[in-house]
């Protein structure tokens, strides 16, 4: 899972984003509403979280422009503010859910997990694709009655393929969508990280056909 976090706290951006990342997760940080606004509407992401008091631009306008250029990804609003009203201009700009400063890590994570799946294509928890099945829960990963051990970035990875599976998926396109978005990663890191893939998921198991085939010139297809 891919998320955004735009928030102008130092700390609390530094705290959320190693604790989602511990829970799998690749994790951008805009410090600022105009750089905040400038990733959202350009880079995909699976939820945003939106702090509302930002320089440059505050989060409800962040939320209104967003849903106006027809960005849809679901947006989970922070606030040092409980006030009704608040709350109610938030979801009038498009926001998806509410969390109030100070909060626990585990209901920003719960909140997180829930809005995931409320994208326009309900997606799943749990992804099945011929015999592998991957748990966004608990993080495992089965290929028929075969537990595989993957590192984060290759249970990222294989996610991103498996929720597009017939897809065919370019190098740039993978690294927009599985590493962070001022990450320093090379076009044959990916290959890197498909042969390491291919070498749990798909070489351990020679009487099946492969998962992830190149297609010369354009990228990789999984399925």
């Amino acid at each position: 899972m891919k998320v955004l976090l735009v928030e102008d706290e130092h700390r609390i951006a530094t705290a959320v984003k190693k604790g989602l990342e511990q829970e799998h997760m690749t994790v951008d940080v805009a410090y600022d509403g105009i750089a905040g606004y400038d990733l959202a509407s350009t880079e995909p992401y699976d939820v945003i979280i939106l702090d509302l008091m930002l320089p440059g631009k505050d989060g409800l306008q962040i939320c209104k422009d967003l849903r106006e250029i027809g960005n849809h990804t679901p947006i989970l609003m922070l606030t040092a503010k409980s006030q009704l009203e608040e709350k109610v201009n938030g979801f009038d700009t498009g926001a998806d859910d509410y969390l109030t400063k100070p909060f626990a890590f585990e209901e920003l994570l719960a909140r997180i997990r829930a809005l995931s799946k409320r994208p326009k294509t309900m997606q799943s928890a749990t992804l099945t694709v011929s015999d592998i099945i991957l748990d966004t829960l608990s993080y495992t990963v089965r290929r028929g009655n075969t537990e595989v051990s993957l590192s984060s970035k290759e249970f990222a990875l294989l996610e991103f393929f498996m929720r597009r599976s017939g897809r065919i998926l370019s190098k740039d396109t993978i690294i927009s969508s599985v590493w962070e978005y001022d990450a320093d990663i090379l076009p044959n890191t990916v290959e890197v990280y498909i042969k390491n893939l291919r070498s749990k998921i798909d070489q351990p198991f020679p009487g099946k056909k492969p998962l992830i085939t190149t297609v010369r010139g354009f990228g990789y297809k999984f399925g």
